[in-house]
């Protein structure tokens, strides 16, 4: 046995009616490591990563913990049903949805829940400061959560697991909401807790951050175990090869696989705008997109490029400014008046403005058309099922059939629902805001193949992501924002990770 061996996960089996979710699955944590656990939507992580903390009972297999203060080899079976079990076994988890409080204060939340931990408030603000200050947290004891930044609020759910004495701390997507900076900051937090001892499982889709920050990678696929390997060990394209289980060709020639002509500027857009602006703060800009092209908005986070498309949308109050759908001024206040003029929206926060998730993968995949159609006049439940079939088969959507509720699926297959929704209503321009975040390199390469081939058919396609390469692999020309507004236009021989940099940082040389 390997020194150092904080957490043995062992033959973990998980099945769900009709799914093998997990077989025989092994894993593997060691005191001050950062372990990457990878695969694609569906592959098993998420499922693993339930086991581990409670929310769902195991079906087969053992986790066992190293005894606290014993030798290394010396492990205990923990029997874990709950999340207080995972709790008092020492394992702690900061999902992405940050699960806090944000009208109570920073204090509250490190020790809300915890009797016994702090006996007045004095107490509870000064242990508060104690701990924000030992791990360089840029927040205060008596702030207001919700007053914090993503970034923070995290650092803070961190903050709480390490006072709690968490030994294993779960990190599931921390950092698909933050820029740059704020994702190092957390980086920082992250290697000061690998020096302390804490064995940390880092789930991501960000293959140059797990190249960043991890020691070692385990590779789930399709509810079976690929392997584990060191980082130095393993590299990038091999890593997606395991989790593809195929070789995977080079990612960055994407547009070479697709028929996409070059656009033709002499006629006429197929939407134009003019000083459009919204209540969301935006400055009033100009956007056109021409039959067959793929543009883009790229900008750092906050920058103003969701609120610019939620403006064409309406899905915004739209306060001035003048729109034309195929040469034709037209007035978009509403969503509704957007996609009686061709426009689909794929919006950035699927979980909140995309699915209904209590609602079948059918009924989700429907919804647009049936709203244009009117819900006084449904679709049989015949149509409906051929409509949602259709979809499932053309975008390889992974569900048990078309009834299971859109909230069950994985987030790419959700993703793939929504796409499928605005595909149904045949758009003559289709929004995608953050297509691929959070979701599987398999899926967003189809994604992004996907979207040059609706402009090869002569659709119209705005993409937005908060990946440069992805938005250079995928776009013909690039709208810039800043400070929320527009501060440049790239095509052609422009199109570099360099020249965005330098674009967004008002010139200056990367």
């Amino acid at each position: 046995m390997e020194n150092g061996e904080l957490l043995q996960m062992r033959g973990i089996c998980k099945y769900f009616p009709g799914v093998n979710a997990l077989q025989d699955v092994d894993f593997t944590l060691r005191s001050g490591e950062i372990h990457a656990l990878m695969g694609e939507n569906g592959a098993g992580k998420s499922t693993l990563i339930k086991v581990l903390t409670g929310v769902y009972v195991k079906d087969g297999g053992k986790i066992l913990i190293r005894k606290e203060g014993s030798n290394e080899d010396l492990f205990e079976e923990a029997h874990i049903r709950s999340p207080q079990d995972a709790q008092n076994s020492g394992i702690s988890t900061v999902y992405q949805e940050i699960a806090l409080c944000p009208n109570l204060s920073v204090a509250e939340n490190m020790f809300i829940g915890r009797s016994g931990a702090v006996t007045n408030w004095t107490e509870m603000n000064a242990r508060t400061e104690d701990i924000l200050n030992k791990l360089c947290i840029p927040a205060e004891a008596k702030q207001q959560l919700g007053s914090c930044s993503i970034a923070v609020q995290q650092m803070v759910a961190i903050a709480r697991a390490v006072d709690m004495k968490c030994r294993v701390l779960i990190l599931d997507e921390p950092t698909s909401s933050l820029d740059e900076q704020e994702v190092e900051r957390l980086f920082v937090l992250m290697r000061d807790l690998k020096k302390q001892g804490v064995g940390i499982i880092f789930v991501t889709h960000f293959l140059d951050q797990v190249y960043e920050v991890c020691d070692r990678i385990t590779v789930l696929r399709d509810g079976t175990l690929v392997g584990e390997y060191v980082i130095e060990d393993l590299p990038r394209v091999q890593l997606v090869s395991k989790m593809l289980g195929k070789d995977l060709d080079d990612v960055a020639d994407i547009k070479s696989e697709s028929d996409v002509k070059p656009v033709n500027k002499n006629t006429t857009p197929v939407l134009e705008a003019r000083k459009l602006v919204s209540n969301a703060g935006i400055k009033p800009f100009d956007f056109d997109i021409y039959k067959g092209e793929v543009n883009g908005f790229t900008g750092l986070l906050g920058s103003g490029r969701s609120e610019c498309v939620r403006a064409i949308f309406g899905a915004d109050k739209v306060l001035g400014g003048t729109v034309k759908v195929n040469g034709v001024k037209v007035k978009i206040r509403k969503p509704i008046d957007a996609m009686k003029h061709g426009i689909g929206y794929l919006p950035e926060d699927r979980k909140l403005d995309g699915i209904v998730a209590d609602l079948s993968v059918r009924d989700n995949i429907i919804l647009a058309l049936q709203v244009m159609k009117g819900f006084f006049r449904p679709f049989s439940k015949s149509k409906a099922e051929e409509m949602a079939q259709k979809y499932i088969a053309l975008l390889d959507i992974k569900t048990a059939s078309s009834d299971t509720p859109i909230g069950q699926l994985s987030g790419g297959n959700q993703q793939k629902v929504i796409l499928a929704r605005w595909l149904l209503t045949n758009p003559d321009f289709l929004i995608l805001d953050e297509p691929t975040r959070g979701i599987d390199i398999g899926t967003k390469i189809e994604i992004q193949k996907l979207a040059l081939k609706l402009a090869s058919e002569g659709k119209s396609v705005t993409f937005i992501s908060s990946e440069i390469d992805e938005m250079l692999r995928t776009c013909s020309r690039l709208i810039v924002m800043r400070d929320r507004k527009v501060v440049g236009e790239l095509t052609g021989d422009d199109l570099t990770r360099n020249k965005v940099m330098s674009t967004i940082a008002g010139g200056e040389e990367v």
